[in-house]
């Protein structure tokens, strides 16, 4: 916009926040307000740095912290989810789903003020791409600690299987969505693997495996608990051969260190992976019936990896 102001975008359908914004705004030095409909609309304006986005809470038309992650690495201006008083969950959520911060309503400007004044510093640099090394991967737990800024513990538990600290079944299929999305977007390939063991295991064989799981995988890989004998792993940007590599370091690491189940034998641990783009694969739900198939099959061979 003009005369060298920055835009505080404001994406709601609200005149009253809309005024309030604007009411706020001129308190402040250097600011303008801009309306924005929705989040498209937002991202089509493509809010330079400097600027500062205010999402609607209450708007239509979408959920708000789905809107903080559709914005998140897409600007570097500061994004704060306008909520109600007394909302002690917004935080830890909104900074979660990469947002700034949050603002309660109404706007005013000692709060405007207060929430920039806090937001002032540079965003932390994203995790690691290395796989593969010693400790590469951030357990969920700590990943999510690391993304919100210590969350309230209610949150962690919302989100992470207590008895292995991965991320639960609720969050995996929230992410094989997002995550499919993002690869048909970008046409990058997308790893789905299914992996599992029969039997039942012990506490600790359980922990060790999900520290197996970690050290063979990078930070940016989604790694769940499917159910109680299954894990579900989302690999961005790998294709099968780079999926088949990490199953296989699982199974070998898994056997290195004998683990074994209740009754003594050695842990199996089967494999099914699906991949996209393909010409299977038109829906998420195909990706990860294709990972299913795949691993039922390994199964039934007594283990191994089977890609589809």
């Amino acid at each position: 916009m003009g005369d060298g102001l920055r835009t505080i975008h404001v994406v709601t359908s609200d005149e009253s926040l809309l005024a309030s914004a604007r009411t706020a705004a001129a308190a402040l030095e250097g600011f303008e307000v801009a309306a924005r409909a929705s989040v498209d609309e937002l991202l089509r304006a493509a809010p330079a740095v400097g600027d500062v986005i205010l999402l609607d809470a209450w708007a239509r038309g979408g959920n708000v912290y789905e809107g903080a992650r559709r914005i998140a690495g897409k600007t570097r201006a500061r994004t704060f989810v306008v909520v109600e008083q007394g909302n002690a969950m917004a935080e830890p959520i909104a900074r979660f789903c990469g947002a700034t911060g949050v603002l309660q309503r109404p706007i005013v400007p000692s709060r405007l003020r207060d929430a920039l004044s806090r937001a002032g510093g540079p965003r932390p640099a994203l995790p690691s791409e290395a796989r593969g090394k010693q400790g590469a991967g951030l357990a969920p737990e700590e990943l999510l600690h690391s993304l919100a800024g210590k969350p309230e513990d209610n949150l962690v538990a919302v989100l992470t299987d207590r008895e292995t600290g991965l991320f639960n079944f609720a969050f995996l299929s929230y992410k094989l969505d997002e995550e499919y999305k993002r690869a048909q977007r970008f046409g990058s390939p997308l790893s789905c693997v299914l992996l599992g063991y029969e039997g039942s295991v012990s506490q600790p064989v359980l922990r060790e495996l999900a520290a197996i799981f970690l050290e063979t995988s990078r930070d940016t890989d989604v790694l769940g608990r499917f159910d109680e004998t299954s894990f579900l792993f989302l690999l961005p940007n790998t294709g099968p051969e780079g999926a088949a590599t990490m199953a296989r370091r699982v199974g070998e690491a898994a056997q290195q260190r004998g683990l074994l189940d209740l009754v003594g034998d050695p842990v199996a641990i089967s494999v099914g992976i699906s991949t996209c783009p393909h010409p299977e694969v038109k829906r998420r739900e195909d990706l990860f019936a294709r990972a299913r198939r795949a691993f039922l099959e390994a199964r039934a061979e007594g283990g191994g990896v089977v890609a589809a």
